[in-house]
Order: C-alpha cells, then sequence, then structure tokens
C-alpha cells in the first residue's frame, strides 16, 4: 500500500485503524426505530474517512471495521458484534458502507460531481440493505425500502454532502503536516 508521497506501509495501516475505529464510534450514537434499523452516524464516519483518504483506504478501513464486528468486537450499532449481526436484517447495510466508501472516496475535483458519485454509493449501500431487510423480513422491496430507506434519506445525504466538504480542510491540513 506504498502511496505516491512515499508513507509507509505502517502508516497506511495505522490510518486504516484509525478510521475504522472512527467508524465504530460513528455507529454508537444511536436512536432506535422498531424496524431493527436504527439512526446511527455511520454513514457520516464511512463517508468522511473515504472522502479523506480515499476509496482504497476508505473501503479497507470499512471492511476491517466490518470484519472486526464479524468475529464479535462489540463495534456495531448499540454496542453489537457477531456474524449474525451480518446475517441479520440490519447486515445489508454493513456491507453496503464498504461499496458506498468506494464511491465516497473518489477524489474527483469537480465537488459536486464528487458528491453526486458518493450519493450513488450511497444508494448502493441503500440497495444492499433494503434487499436482505427484505429477504430475511419476508416482505416485498417498496415495503422494505419505505421501512429502512426512506427515513434515512434527508441524514444521510447530507451526511454524505457534509464528509465531502469537511475533507476538504482536512485534507489541506495533512498536506500541510506533509502527510
Amino acid at each position: 500500500m506504498e502511496t505516491k508521497s512515499g508513507k509507509t506501509k505502517t502508516f497506511q495501516m495505522v490510518i486504516c485503524a484509525m478510521c475504522a475505529a472512527i467508524i465504530a464510534v460513528s455507529a454508537q450514537v444511536v436512536v432506535p426505530l422498531p424496524t431493527q434499523v436504527p439512526i446511527t452516524l455511520h454513514t457520516f464516519g464511512v463517508a468522511l474517512c473515504a472522502a479523506v483518504f480515499g476509496s482504497m483506504t476508505g473501503t479497507v478501513s470499512t471492511a476491517v471495521y466490518v470484519l472486526l464486528g464479524a468475529v464479535g468486537l462489540p463495534v456495531f450499532a448499540g454496542m453489537r458484534g457477531g456474524f449474525e449481526v451480518i446475517t441479520g436484517p440490519t447486515g445489508g447495510f454493513l456491507y453496503g458502507f464498504i461499496l458506498m466508501a468506494f464511491f465516497c472516496g473518489m477524489q474527483m475535483k469537480n465537488l459536486p460531481l464528487r458528491i453526486a458519485v458518493s450519493v450513488g454509493g450511497l444508494a448502493v449501500c441503500y440497495l444492499c440493505g433494503a434487499v436482505q431487510y427484505a429477504l430475511l423480513m419476508q416482505i416485498d422491496m417498496l415495503r422494505s425500502i419505505v421501512l429502512v430507506v426512506l427515513p434515512f434519506v434527508v441524514k444521510d445525504v447530507l451526511s454524505v454532502v457534509a464528509a465531502q466538504y469537511m475533507a476538504i480542510p482536512i485534507r489541506k491540513a495533512i498536506a500541510k503536516m506533509g502527510g
């Protein structure tokens, strides 16, 4: 994972671990809903880490987060962990975050395009989550979307947009520090 600026693999692993920790902390801001899919700051954490550090680091960091939760560390929303969370009704969103991170981390110079691609990544995450929820809860896709996507759209789109805007000064500060 050498980068153009010569960062070492160790530095990249530290960044990935730090981002996984940020995502884990963002998951603990929880507002429970009756659908079992809580309102959290997951989306913001994933989008911010990817927007700051790019697609590869964002995707790997998010995958590390999901793997940590899968092996039982209580990093998922509500301090939950275990493979049963990934295979449960909310699991599609968790692996959907990995795909979303890839899109949110695309470093295009045009900010409106970067935001549009990030929102597209959010849509992919929603699709993964809504499909798994529909299958496990034995409901049709439209009902699944109404229950576990629509309540989150405004918050999540604002999270992705805010992450892209916040990433700009953070990346500049990192560059000034020689990072």
